[in-house]
């Protein structure tokens, strides 16, 4: 009888070994989550660091282009109170240059000092003439571009600098409902600021980190209070949008040409010879969505032609 109980005990599993058993898997399961939890941490903090260096990347572009245009707004200042080509010194020689046309220093000077102030004397009167030469200069300067304007009377897509961009970052405008505000890496040292209008066909998310066709040699245009600098280009109807895609494996700053139109494109399109506006009209989606010039791919040399995902047969702008 003894003996028979001793053999059911045996055969019969213990409880708490069991429950041992549990534990030290529970153990070893949290042990593996702590693991996995650090190492989510570690990637996050990864890729906070990442976005970071991204929004000062996009912050030191704005700082550049707000002082560019800060620059141009006191040289166009300058010009209209008759200062001419006058560079930014560190020194008081600006402060110099804006006193010489004004008359009464100079006659308030001779009392003190007698040398500056026959110094100052002659330079009102010299003004007007070294101006006389100078308007001159600028005529046969106009004439000379003329020339070559008449010369090079072809326009079509060569003009165009149409490049491979990656909109890094887009967000909407301040001002106005319809408008994104991007920042567009397009090969060069900073991103470009791109003011576009597709708010109402695109959504911010699809804005964000996407490869692009960008028009970069447009003069840069204030709209609602911010400059654009370049041109998303787009397959366009009047009912939807969709932005080109460069070929895969396309790099920011790729050079998108046409074949059968070489050449170099303009360092800056003239809106007065309107350029842009005799090319666009010939500027089309295929039947098989390809961007086109005149029945001719646009295409990234070695890498593909640019298309658009759905539109077929639409304009381009």
């Amino acid at each position: 009888m003894f003996l028979a109980r001793s053999l059911i005990k045996m055969s019969s599993p213990n409880p708490l070994l069991r429950l041992e058993q549990r534990a030290a898997e529970a153990d070893q399961i949290i042990d593996y989550l702590k693991q996995q939890v650090q190492l989510l941490k570690e990637k996050a903090s990864v890729q906070a660091s990442v976005r970071e260096e991204k929004r000062l990347a996009v912050e030191n572009a704005k700082l550049k282009n707000d002082i560019e245009e800060l620059r141009k707004q006191l040289l166009a200042k300058e010009k209209s109170k008759g200062v001419r080509d006058v560079p930014m010194p560190s020194g008081d020689t600006g402060a110099d240059v804006c006193l010489k046309p004004t008359p009464p220093k100079s006659s308030d000077a001779p009392p003190s000092v007698s040398p500056p102030a026959a110094a100052q004397s002659p330079p009102p009167k010299d003004e007007p003439k070294k101006k006389k030469p100078e308007k001159k200069g600028g005529e046969k300067a106009e004439k000379k571009q003329a020339a070559p304007s008449q010369e090079d009377a072809k326009v079509d897509v060569s003009r165009l600098d149409l490049r491979v961009g990656c909109i890094i970052t887009a967000e909407k405008h301040p001002d106005a409902d319809s408008l994104y505000v991007e920042q567009v890496d397009v090969g060069e040292a900073a991103p470009r600021t791109v003011v576009s209008g597709l708010v109402k066909h695109i959504p911010l998310e699809q804005m964000q980190n996407r490869m692009a066709v960008l028009l970069c040699n447009l003069k840069p245009a204030k709209m609602r209070g911010v400059v654009s600098q370049a041109m998303v280009m787009c397959a366009s109807s009047p009912d939807k949008v969709e932005i080109l895609d460069p070929p895969s494996g396309s790099v920011p700053g790729d050079r998108v040409g046409v074949q059968g139109f070489p050449g170099e494109p303009d360092k800056e399109l003239n809106p007065k010879k309107k350029v842009w506006e005799q090319v666009q009209p010939d500027l089309r989606t295929d039947d098989r969505c390809v961007a086109t010039y005149k029945g001719a791919a646009f295409e990234v040399a070695g890498k593909g032609v640019c298309k658009a995902q759905t539109m077929s047969n639409s304009g381009i702008k």
